[in-house]
């Protein structure tokens, strides 16, 4: 099953829209911030908090910039008119890394200022590696003026722990990931157990240093050497946090929450909803079987 898993995911350019938009609600909130505040308010009376992000990256213009600088403003301003848990996830292409990256700069900026004012936290997304150096570079930055801004970490990046090195004078608040995006072997491991063992090192480095994690993971390997660190390190609640995706790994999410961790939700929406859903389907091929069911169920 895992062999034709991964052949319908690879074909997902193909499978009508529609059917991918079955799939993808399970782990997309709609494409209104109506409802993604409403499925974050849910999340919150279950005493699960928060990431909201705005779905699309890779403007190729100013004005797109613009236009996503203000809809991440507007979404601030609602988590904070209905005091949910919540706080906001960018991506440095949406606002027009590529396009201009002193633009980039100046609306990520003045995004954070505004969430600093609200009391809120915003997270820097890291893309794919053509983006690394410049979203390091700007995260550092940031980090000169404001405190209430953090980044993300990719553990199948063979880059990624010089970087943390480079960066532990600022003692940065991370989520770290083990990476979605196709990288080349020179630039990324493939295999899968080799990430593994790159994520618990990068997690142990930044827990004995004094960073605060978003442990960011549906793997139960992954998840119980955290906790064994946890342990070993005997770091409080209050030192990290386990991060999930929206509709993923459910009863694992409810372990980590009876065991008394903190659990944050990563909850995507918004127009761009396609190329994100082919992505973490490319990403999950398990996921993707549930494709072919729905075309099935469809045709019938």
């Amino acid at each position: 099953m895992r062999v034709l898993d991964r052949v319908i995911a690879n074909s997902l350019p193909f499978v009508p829209k529609p059917i991918v938009r079955k799939v993808a609600n399970r782990y997309i909130a709609g494409e209104t911030l109506d409802e993604a505040l409403g499925v974050t308010a849910a999340l919150n009376r279950n005493g699960i908090r928060a990431t909201l992000d705005i779905l699309g990256e890779d403007v190729e213009n100013l004005e797109q910039a613009q236009r996503a600088f203000h809809e991440n403003l507007t979404l601030l301003e609602e988590i904070h008119r209905r005091k949910l848990d919540a706080n906001l996830s960018i991506k440095l292409t949406q606002l027009g890394l590529k396009a201009d990256p002193k633009a980039c700069l100046e609306f990520t900026g003045r995004v954070v200022r505004r969430a600093e004012e609200l009391g809120n936290f915003v997270r820097i997304d890291m893309e794919d590696s053509s983006c690394t150096t410049d979203t390091l570079q700007i995260y550092r930055a940031l980090r000169k003026t404001h405190a209430n801004v953090g980044v993300v970490i990719q553990a199948y990046l063979r880059r990624t722990l010089n970087d943390v090195s480079s960066l532990e004078d600022l003692h940065p608040n991370y989520r770290l990931c083990k990476g979605v995006y196709v990288e080349p072997t020179e630039i990324a491991f493939q295999d899968m157990a080799e990430i593994n063992r790159n994520y618990i090192r990068i997690l142990e480095k930044l827990l004995r240093n004094g960073s605060y994690v978003g442990i960011a993971t549906h793997d139960e390997l992954v998840v119980r050497e955290a906790l064994r660190l946890i342990r070993e390190l005997r770091l409080p609640p209050t030192a990290y946090e386990f991060q999930m995706l929206l509709g993923v790994g459910e009863q694992l999410r409810d372990m980590i929450r009876s065991a008394g961790h903190h659990l944050r939700v990563y909850i995507p929406f918004g127009s761009d909803w396609y190329a994100y859903s082919v992505r973490r389907l490319k990403e999950n091929p398990r996921l993707a079987g549930y494709v072919l069911r729905a075309m099935f169920k469809n045709a019938g």
